[in-house]
Parts: C-alpha cells; sequence; structure tokens
C-alpha cells in the first residue's frame, strides 16, 4: 500500500500540449515562397488530387507542405505566398494551409460563400446595369 508521503512526494506532472504547426513557431501566420507546385493523392476511401505547394518559409529557411484552398489557383514555383494552420485530414502530413488573396495566391473569382477562408471581397449587384448584359432590340416590324 503506498503511503501518503510517497503519493505527494511522486506526484503526476501535468503534460503539456504539443503544437501541431511547429514550423510556424507560435505565430499565426509566415511569409513563405513555394518551391514546387503540384498535387497529393488522399488516403482511402477518398480519391482526388489535392492541389499543395512546397513552401520555404522566409524567417527559418524550413520546408513544409501547404493546401491550396479553392479552386483555380495560379500558384507557380517563386511565388510568395503566407501561410497558417490547418490540416486536411484526408492527406497525411498536410498541416499547413495558404491564404488566398494575400501576395500572389490569388482569391476565388465570383465565390458567395465562406468568402474570408478563400480572400474574396462581398459583391453586390445594385441594378442591371451592373451586370452589363446587353439586350437586343427586336429589328423586325
Amino acid at each position: 500500500m503506498v503511503t501518503y508521503n510517497q503519493l505527494f512526494k511522486n506526484r503526476k506532472k501535468k503534460l503539456k500540449s504539443k503544437s501541431k504547426t511547429i514550423l510556424l513557431q507560435a505565430c499565426p501566420q509566415k511569409k513563405g515562397i513555394c518551391a514546387r507546385v503540384g498535387w497529393l493523392a488522399p488516403k482511402k476511401p477518398n480519391s482526388a488530387r489535392r492541389k499543395v505547394a512546397w513552401v520555404t518559409l522566409t524567417s527559418s529557411q524550413k520546408g513544409l507542405i501547404c493546401g491550396i484552398p479553392g479552386e483555380f489557383s495560379r500558384l507557380s514555383q517563386y511565388g510568395v505566398v503566407l501561410v497558417r494552420g490547418g490540416r486536411t485530414k484526408d492527406v497525411p502530413g498536410l498541416r499547413y494551409k495558404i491564404i488566398r488573396g494575400k501576395f500572389d495566391a490569388n482569391s476565388v473569382a465570383m465565390r458567395a460563400r465562406a468568402r474570408s477562408k478563400v480572400g474574396v471581397i462581398r459583391w453586390k449587384i445594385n441594378s442591371v446595369k451592373d451586370l452589363k448584359i446587353t439586350y437586343k432590340k427586336d429589328t423586325k416590324k
């Protein structure tokens, strides 16, 4: 049987929670340069081509793999990007994401929902003139 003094002397120490985005060094975002742009395949049962970029951070010169959220990215090699934390569940090792609409990562065009995630400014249609639709007049009489 363990005595009270033994329990008190060898108390359990609380474990500190580890950061899952170690390379950001406790910063919310970091700037980086794209070394390569390509795609990775997700785990089963999903099948797709997840667009990714191999990024070198400018502050620490460490390389990491970042996911490119949204559709139609025109990101290329040597493009400057802003990286944030956030993992993609079905791709192993993908723990970071690129912020769209900042530096060389263009924003997603004409996006209506979840605009803040992909860097889209709110657009409004005030009148029919804003749509820029030309109507053909009937010339037959």
